[in-house]
């Protein structure tokens, strides 16, 4: 049911303790969120994995200098990587930023109910999903919620790890964990269509040219007409028993569709007919613990100029031409999120929880910057999951499950900042309108400007 609000729910969102004593919430300043005012984390950063090997920069590449292209503004960010490529290069925000409102958008995250899906914003709108499947839409301007729409079935019983939500040409899109894509009008939630494919999904929709494609835990990529729901086309990847939570949802441009599944499998089809172009397999060659052998794609392939990239769980990351499927180049380096390109340089998070950047051209590595791994080092217990990175405005942003954000600079990587959210994240930010959203573990959802 629908139902239409007209105020804003009164929630805490906890910043750093500086920030509220200071009596100001302001992000990127001299005094605020991610400045250079401190040092990076102290402390030996060990890798446990067995099958990653240490990271180094390049001896040829350590004094080497970053030249980023110029930051630009982007009006929004339709569907998780932001387009339907995912190559959102460097964007545009204000050096200082102050918040500009939070809410509290249902259900988060517990042990059995997971928020996996970012927000998306578009034509003036932030749209959320929660742990319960529930969608809703805030105004952009002033969080004010507009509408909101439960989509769980009666029949279905609660505990469903939902995918994600796209948006594209006044609809938005559904992916959930009780295998059905839903479609949604964007200006008053209603349902348009309801769709059942062969599985649950646990990660977003893509939808570009009147198309959506969705990617199903049993490896099958479905294309359907975002009108009306009708099916155009399916492809059935390796099936894979084990897998991680989530996925990447398939990247689209120039009339290819490449979807990541999680086996390993890296395939490009023809958007219009599904025919395949290429394949390949990001599999380690190294398999030396039960972990990597987990080659699950989790993280979003990249489209940029003409080149995929892509990074496995198992620890290969590629760049992949993308109408012949020739590998460029291929480093040995793991991750569970997709990786940022921005102009001749490439930025990862990876497995052993490290920042690097790379170049696009050869894959040389730049500089490795190691992030904490365990709320209690010492102990090695309470182990963080960080997501990202993002880039805006010559910071790098990542976010832990342990509520820590973190600015690292994209060209020494040098951490410039740290700051506390009041729970954990899952999910990256987004940035759309020269505003930063985030969305926390407890279905808090915050807006900076």
């Amino acid at each position: 049911m629908i139902q239409a609000t007209s105020t804003v729910p009164r929630t805490v969102f906890v910043v750093s303790f500086l920030l509220l004593a200071a009596g100001c919430d302001t992000l990127f300043g001299e005094e605020g969120w991610l400045s250079d005012s401190r040092p990076p984390l102290p402390g030996e950063r060990i890798s446990v994995l067995l099958h990653q090997t240490a990271l180094v920069p390049d001896p040829g590449l350590m004094d080497a200098n970053i030249l980023l292209p110029a930051p630009t503004a982007n009006p929004d960010w339709p569907q998780p990587g932001g387009y339907a490529n995912h190559a959102m290069q460097h964007i545009k925000v204000n050096d200082t930023l102050q918040r500009a409102w939070s809410t509290d958008v249902g259900t988060g995250a517990d042990d059995e109910e997971r928020l996996i899906g970012s927000p998306i914003v578009a034509a003036g709108r932030v749209f959320v999903m929660d742990a319960e499947t529930m969608v809703s839409a805030y105004s952009a301007e002033t969080g004010k919620q507009l509408w909101k729409i439960e989509l769980t079935p009666d029949e279905e019983d609660d505990g469903h790890i939902g995918g994600g939500l796209a948006y594209d040409q006044g609809r938005v899109f559904v992916s959930t964990g009780f295998a059905q894509l839903i479609a949604l009008n964007a200006e008053t939630g209603t349902e348009l269509w309801r769709k059942s494919v062969s599985g649950p999904m646990r990660t977003a929709p893509t939808a570009r040219g009147g198309r959506l494609f969705a990617v199903t835990v049993d490896n099958k990529l479905h294309a359907l007409n975002a009108a009306n729901g009708s099916n155009i086309w399916t492809h059935s990847g390796i099936f894979e028993t084990a897998s991680m939570l989530g996925g990447g949802s398939p990247a689209v441009d120039a009339g290819v569709v490449v979807v990541p599944y999680s086996s390993g499998e890296l395939v490009a089809l023809k958007v219009e007919n599904g025919h395949v172009l290429w394949s390949d397999s990001l599999a380690s060659r190294r398999r030396t613990d039960q972990i990597s052998t987990m080659s699950h794609i989790r993280g979003r392939p990249v489209i940029d100029r003409g080149r995929v990239l892509a990074m496995s769980h198992g620890g290969v990351v590629v760049s992949i031409d993308l109408r012949t499927g020739q590998r460029i180049w291929e480093r040995e380096i793991g991750g569970l999120e997709n990786p940022w390109v921005a102009g001749d340089y490439v930025f990862l998070l990876t497995v052993d929880s490290e920042v690097v950047s790379l170049s696009r051209k050869d894959g040389g590595i730049y500089w490795v910057r190691a992030l904490a791994r365990y709320e209690d080092e010492k102990g090695k217990k309470d182990p963080i999951v960080w997501t990202g990175p993002i880039l805006a405005s010559d910071r790098l942003i990542v976010g832990g499950s342990n509520g820590e954000i973190l600015a690292v600079s994209p060209y020494t990587g040098q951490i410039l900042g740290i700051e506390e959210l009041s729970d954990g994240i899952s999910v990256p930010p987004v940035i759309a309108g020269g505003s930063v959203y985030f969305l926390s573990d407890d279905a808090d959802l915050v807006a900076y400007r």
